[in-house]
């Protein structure tokens, strides 16, 4: 009777264990993120941004259908993280969406697809000695409170093989989601002022940039003019502004506007500089003579960038790792435009170490000076450079686009790296420090307030390409249909700048991941297929064979 009793309590113990852990189980809700390199972590930054939605945000995923094995995984690493954005806020709502399916429709889907922005991947693969081509969308819509932002899956590069593209897309996720989240439920609170009025780019060539930070910030147009009649009140507006972006100036600076750039540095300010030390510009080579001569420009900036730790010198960066530049070739109505390569247009690399160039395309320069840093106390990061194989030029040089039908003396290119690109942080001293100002200034400061600046070597990195009257991608090549990483890299940059979120540091997340080698797979195929299929077969009939051996032996006695 005691035993019967025990058993009954102990059965009801573990019922009552069992009901405890599942409510327990229930109630506490916890994911555990065991991958080696916390793919599935989401950052701080991440969570505060989707804890702002507080009215349902929707998510369009078009990367479904019959994928490419690489694509699968990228379409499994969007599921898995859309899930953890899931978990933190359940207003979040997500659609998948195989755009091709509807193959009666299937052109014009296409067509209305790319009419949104968005562009199609062809994935070209030879699978037993035949190409085929796919036709894929990895793109995704994030819509919240009536607004929608794309939002890129893939990110392309003419550099790099699928593999290591598909790799570079699974590390941008976390960031490109974030950053569509953080421009759908986020007022804009930064302003960026445009400099005007001293030889800067027209609107129609910074338009695609503009277009670009639009969304972010809020911009406007600001000219030095008002300088030489009221310096001190456009200081004072000057101030008012968080960001400043010059791009390619041509006519010189007044000291009188140089002390005003100088005391909003060092107010805090952040300033993006893209000027060069020598006047050269591809459309100047497009006359009769197909060549012009490069002059020597005094900006009335080499003692303001000298004093915060920079130097931009007088000559031109030629590099053998460079972008092709169309020439006509043959006559008449046989004329055609075909790329050469094009020494006075370096490919730009980037420095893997920093989120503004980390996992950043080359970046194309045209006409570009070298940057030399100067000891202070100021932290130098170098952004861009140039390849190995360079070769300096100074001004007064006739280039000519005939040059380019002439095979380059290589052995000359041998001057190494030259800085393209460097952000400067740091308490700045002014340039007028122990000097006499050129007006008064109320409340002169001689030391600066934490500050940020960028200085480019090239005012054309910014500058995009215009097809009657209208502006063109930035970075992309009409004669190559290469897109390169300008816009990207300079979008960072001015993220960089004037981030107070943290978002741009999500940018530097590293994933590694495995892939199966599709050449060893497709030429060892045979081989995998018996070890898979038939070995174990083979090893289970001998296996049989011996088993039923010896059992008749042994009852046969």
């Amino acid at each position: 009777m005691r035993n019967n009793k025990s058993k009954i309590t102990y059965i009801a113990s573990v019922i009552v264990v069992v009901i405890a852990l599942n409510i327990i189980g229930n109630s506490i809700y916890k994911r555990f993120d065991l991958t080696k390199d916390k793919r599935y972590t989401l950052s701080e930054t991440t969570k505060s941004i989707i804890d702002l939605a507080d009215t349902p945000l929707i998510i369009d995923i078009f990367l479904e259908g019959n994928l490419p094995s690489e694509f699968k995984l990228l379409q499994t690493e969007t599921k898995q993280l859309i899930e953890e954005f899931q978990t933190l806020n359940p207003l979040i709502k997500v659609n998948y969406i195989d755009p091709l399916a509807d193959e009666a429709n299937r052109d014009n889907i296409i067509q209305e697809l790319t009419k949104t922005g968005l562009e199609p991947y062809v994935n070209s693969k030879k699978i037993s000695g035949k190409i085929t081509q796919e036709l894929l969308f990895p793109w995704g819509f994030a819509s919240h409170k009536g607004r929608t932002i794309k939002i890129p899956l893939f990110k392309k590069s003419v550099a790099e093989d699928l593999q290591v593209q598909v790799t570079n897309s699974i590390q941008q996720l976390e960031y490109n989601f974030a950053d569509a989240f953080n421009q759908l439920t986020k007022d804009k609170s930064k302003t960026v002022a445009v400099l005007i009025g001293n030889g800067q780019l027209g609107n129609l060539y910074v338009t695609d940039f503009l277009r670009t930070i639009q969304p972010y910030y809020n911009l406007a147009p600001f000219t030095l003019d008002s300088v030489a009649s009221n310096a001190q009140s456009t200081l004072d507006k000057i101030k008012q502004y968080d960001l400043l972006i010059s791009a390619k100036p041509s006519e010189a600076f007044t000291e009188n506007e140089k002390l005003v750039l100088d005391q909003y540095t060092m107010s805090g300010g952040k300033s993006l500089w893209l000027t060069e030390g020598v006047f050269m510009d591809r459309d100047s080579l497009y006359n009769d003579s197909g060549s012009s001569v490069s002059i020597a420009k005094d900006l009335n900036l080499t003692d303001f960038f000298f004093n915060y730790g920079a130097r931009i010198n007088q000559n031109l960066v030629k590099d053998l790792y460079s972008a092709p530049i169309p020439l006509a070739i043959g006559e008449g109505s046989n004329t055609q435009f075909q790329p050469v390569q094009w020494q006075y247009s370096p490919l730009a690399t980037s420095n893997s170490k920093h989120p503004i160039s980390d996992n950043v395309d080359l970046v194309k320069f045209d006409f570009a000076s070298q940057i030399d840093t100067l000891k202070n106390d100021i932290k130098k990061t170098i952004l861009l450079q140039s390849s190995e194989r360079t070769k300096l030029e100074g001004p007064l040089k006739t280039i000519s686009l005939a040059s380019v039908t002439q095979p380059p003396d290589e052995e000359n290119y041998n001057q190494g790296k030259q800085t393209l690109a460097v952000l400067l942080e740091g308490e700045f001293n002014s340039v007028y420090k122990n000097r006499v100002l050129p007006f008064d200034v109320e409340d002169f400061q001689e030391n600066g307030q934490p500050a940020k600046m960028i200085i480019i070597s090239d005012g054309d990195v910014i500058k995009n390409d215009v097809q009657r009257g209208r502006s063109l991608e930035l970075g992309f090549e009409r004669i190559t249909g290469r897109t390169f990483g300008n816009k990207e890299f300079l979008l960072n940059a001015v993220n960089y700048l004037l981030d107070d979120t943290g978002l741009i540091n999500i940018r530097t997340k590293s994933v590694e991941i495995a892939f199966l080698d599709s050449d060893k797979i497709e030429n060892q195929k045979g081989t995998w297929q018996f070890l898979n299929i038939a070995l174990p077969l083979l090893l289970l009939g001998v296996f049989g064979f011996v088993f039923n051996y010896f059992r008749k032996r042994k009852y046969a006695k």
